[in-house]
């Protein structure tokens, strides 16, 4: 992966539908963060058996940088299989408890994950033990407002989720819609920007050493969202439809006017920004997504171009 990691610190590389996970290896017991998704589950617990794994040993933790799908997928099925205890940011830890759909994105994005129970809540300004590191637990919300990002300064490691990637960070909700999150993902962006950072291990993609250059790239991202709200909301249209195509794998075109409909976030973004019908957004959908290479059509169904 060109960068140096501490020894006992492993990263699984995923890819858009998984969130990469991070195993964090203690005589104290094993930690991993972030579980990807509900499909990849049995890619999950292979991964995290496997000789680079825990290859044979117990796994104490389970740990979440956020509660969106791709990132607490595999909770219940590492919980099932280990006894481990699962720790989730504070903030989202009531949206667990009640199974919030709508608010986890759930259901209302088209997305899935199986319930599990919270044990642990993180809270923000704590400093957690895993891996014999210490791990400072800041709050990085606008991607996800509950989220949190974990920093080691003694290796200068950023365990970031999706609130900053090598090129980005996740989609962020725009302003009709949270008129929080943009505000918050620039204070993020801010407080990430005070961290003296030698490698960033993202929730998608591979860990990079470039942290300033991905930082001015994230800032320059956001303002241009900030400039236009209308661009956000089509971003995060196609983001999210380009995530429930990788997991389905293939959606009838003629099917997808009554999904975009049935999955509440497309018909709110609609609403707000697009003002299309559900048969014209349907189809800008399918030519955006086909125009950049995601998807392709194939006898009358939208199929992705990416194996999982």
């Amino acid at each position: 992966m060109g960068v140096s990691l501490p020894p006992q610190l492993h990263v699984f590389v995923r890819d858009w539908l998984s969130g990469n996970h991070i195993l964090l290896r203690s005589a104290h017991g094993h930690v991993v963060v972030d579980s990807g998704y509900h499909k990849h589950v049995p890619l999950t617990l292979a991964l995290v058996a496997s000789r680079a794994g825990l290859d044979g040993d117990e796994l104490a933790l389970v740990v979440n940088t956020h509660c969106h799908s791709d990132h607490m997928g595999g909770n219940a099925a590492l919980k099932r299989a280990y006894g481990c205890r699962i720790a989730v940011p504070a903030r989202e830890a009531p949206l667990i408890d009640r199974w919030d759909t709508r608010a986890l994105l759930l259901d209302y994005a088209g997305q899935r994950a199986e319930r599990f129970t919270v044990d642990e809540r993180l809270d923000e300004g704590t400093v957690a033990r895993w891996g014999d590191l210490d791990w400072h637990l800041l709050a990085a919300p606008g991607h996800d407002m509950g989220a949190l990002v974990f920093y080691n300064p003694e290796h200068r490691v950023l365990i970031a989720g999706d609130a900053l990637w090598e090129d980005g960070f996740g989609f962020v909700m725009p302003p009709r819609m949270d008129p929080a999150a943009l505000p918050a993902t620039r204070a993020t962006l801010d407080l990430l920007a005070q961290l003296d950072v030698a490698c960033v291990i993202p929730g998608h993609g591979e860990p990079f050493t470039g942290f300033p250059a991905a930082l001015e790239r994230a800032y320059a991202r956001l303002e241009a969202l900030e400039a236009d709200p209308v661009r956000m909301a089509r971003h995060a249209t196609k983001t999210i439809l380009a995530f429930s195509l990788l997991d389905r794998e293939r959606m009838p075109l003629r099917d997808l006017p009554a999904y975009l409909d049935r999955a509440a976030l497309f018909a709110d973004l609609n609403a707000h920004y697009l003002h299309m019908t559900p048969v014209a957004l349907a189809q800008w959908l399918v030519d955006e997504l086909c125009r950049v290479g995601v998807a392709q059509v194939v006898d009358a169904v939208l199929a992705t171009r990416h194996r999982n």
